[in-house]
């Protein structure tokens, strides 16, 4: 069977594309440092414990599988942790980067589904989001993505590198068959805090800002489900044949939904009201 090296397979997006891969026949091999990820994610192929930063360690993993492409999620992906602590993330995420695309080319892995982000458009000009709109990121974490992407496109022209970035909107959602779904500490994302939140597992569900400008007054986002994502990582790897390349598509649905519209599909999913208290914008965060 062939192998993908998955980075980052043991945390939320790359578990789910680890299983993905799976049930398409291949043998998703994850490389995970732990940091942020879960051990028992890891359940549809052999797992190599290390580092993303580590090019010796991951040279050593590809010699011994021998992947056929690599799909890269070993980041940190916290807007506001980026702003708080830059340094981490562009040791993290820049650094990890370069050992990989390093590793890749010592091993002659020349196929690469990168996990970026639409945080490289920054606060667009316009909704929805085209991928010809200039990358103007507003967050290191979006900085990270969009430096990865110009490094992906320089190793294309350099060593032959065929490349696919994919700019997704905001994850959401568990695998249906219950077997991997979200597991963050701490937990940042918009709906799992709001059933936390109902639940009474949390006092209440902080709204960062209500004077955005947009129609009800909070963040508008695009929620993807997770499986989607997944999917269409799998589906990249078909973008991968032919010459050197360096591509990048956006992954959503078109349709940008506010703060308060989640917390009304929560409430009316659960039948009780979820407990929210005003807060602050959050540093980094564009309105939609």
């Amino acid at each position: 069977m062939e192998s993908i090296l998955v980075t980052g397979g043991a945390g939320y997006i790359g578990s789910h594309a680890a299983k993905a891969l799976a049930a398409r026949g291949y043998t998703p091999v994850v490389y995970d440092n732990l940091s942020r990820g879960h051990r028992e994610a890891v359940r549809w192929g052999p797992f190599e414990e290390g580092d993303v930063r580590d090019r010796a360690r991951l040279e050593a993993v590809m010699r011994k599988h021998a992947p056929s492409a690599v799909m890269h999620f070993a980041a940190f992906t916290y807007v506001g942790e980026s702003v708080e602590r830059p340094d981490l993330y562009y040791d993290n995420n820049l650094g990890g980067a370069l050992a990989l695309l390093g590793a890749m080319a010592a091993c002659g892995v020349t196929r690469l589904v990168f996990s970026s982000s639409a945080a490289v458009y920054g606060t667009p000009a316009s909704v929805p989001v085209a991928e010809d709109h200039p990358a103007s990121p507003i967050n290191p974490y979006g900085f990270t993505k969009a430096a990865m992407e110009r490094m992906l496109a320089d190793h294309a022209g350099a060593f032959g590198l065929r490349g696919v970035s994919l700019r997704y909107f905001n994850a959401a959602g568990a695998d249906p068959d219950g077997e991997t779904g979200e597991d963050h500490d701490p937990e940042t994302h918009l709906i799992p805090l709001a059933l936390m939140a109902v639940r009474g597992l949390r006092p209440h569900l902080t709204l960062f800002g209500e004077d955005h400008p947009t129609p009800d007054g909070t963040c508008v986002r695009d929620y993807v489900h997770v499986s989607d994502l997944a999917e269409a990582h799998v589906l990249a790897l078909g973008r991968l044949d032919g010459g050197p390349c360096a591509e990048a598509y956006n992954l959503g649905t078109g349709r940008g939904w506010s703060v308060r519209e989640v917390l009304k599909a929560v409430e009316a999913a659960t039948g009780r009201p979820v407990p929210v208290v005003s807060g602050p914008r959050r540093a980094g965060d564009p309105p939609s």
